[in-house]
């Protein structure tokens, strides 16, 4: 039980190697090996209750909470479960994330896919950097519901450029709390090598997205090659008829053949 403990606790933040200020790294590490790595941007959009001017009316505003750099973290590797613990400004806030790896039947037969399963985000409206003068301040537990995310086949990370909402919800009043999540790229299980992120599954937008890139540049060669193959018919056509005899439509001119 010591050692693993000990070897959940080696993990690591990466997030100053990023160039982009608001994206975090994680990596979690058992036994000297990568087993979970996570990168992305996160940020929270939370409701909350203050006074209206007349003091006696209720009126809700909204906290926009980025996920610090400078985030605690913890992490616990498994063959089918792992998790990742991030907490920052004195744990004023923490976010959970629970990974799942599973088996499902396809029309492929049996097959081995990962996912994330359960967001736990916990917050402090009594911390003041971005909650203002809320009523009846205190810590607040917003979860996911029956949460199925970023599925994956197993042995692949998950890669997501564009950026994905997660509705959380919380335990101030049954309040909706929005999980904003962008440039993800992140695995839980079956790393190959140290630091080093299996081959990518890229997110639905991303696909559609660089389909919608791509797509003009192949029309634009179907439309090319189309030209050149009608050119070339036309070029082709025009030899032989050029070629062939032309009987004069004139009866006068078949004089000289007599």
């Amino acid at each position: 039980a010591a050692a693993r403990l000990a070897a959940e606790q080696e993990v690591e933040n990466l997030s100053g190697l990023s160039p982009n200020p608001e994206k975090d790294i994680f990596v979690v590490r058992e036994n000297r090996t990568t087993c979970l790595m996570a990168e992305f941007a996160a940020k929270f959009i939370v409701p909350y209750d203050v006074w209206a001017s007349n003091y006696v009316d209720l009126i809700t505003e909204q906290a926009d909470i980025p996920l610090s750099r400078g985030a605690e973290m913890k992490g616990k590797c498994g063959t089918n479960e792992s998790e990742l613990e991030l907490s920052w400004l004195d744990q004023a806030y923490t976010l959970k994330l629970f990974f799942l790896k599973e088996g499902h039947n396809t029309s492929r037969g049996q097959e081995a896919f990962w996912r994330l399963s359960r967001i736990q985000f916990t917050y402090d409206t009594s911390e003041r950097t971005y909650f203002k003068d809320a009523v009846s301040p205190g810590k607040h537990t917003a979860s996911s519901h029956r949460l199925s995310a970023l599925v994956t086949p197993a042995g692949k990370s998950y890669e997501c450029q564009a950026q994905q909402t997660i509705s959380l919800i919380s335990s101030d009043h049954q309040k909706s709390v929005q999980l904003l999540l962008s440039e993800v790229r992140l695995q839980p299980f079956d790393i190959p090598a140290d630091f080093v992120f299996s081959e990518e599954h890229k997110c639905p937008v991303d696909q559609r997205e660089q389909l919608e890139e791509t797509l003009p540049l192949i029309l634009g060669l179907i439309l090319g090659l189309v030209i050149v193959v009608t050119l070339g018919i036309y070029h082709i056509h025009h030899k032989l008829t050029a070629s062939q005899v032309q009987i004069p439509r004139d009866r006068s001119q078949y004089k000289h053949m007599g």
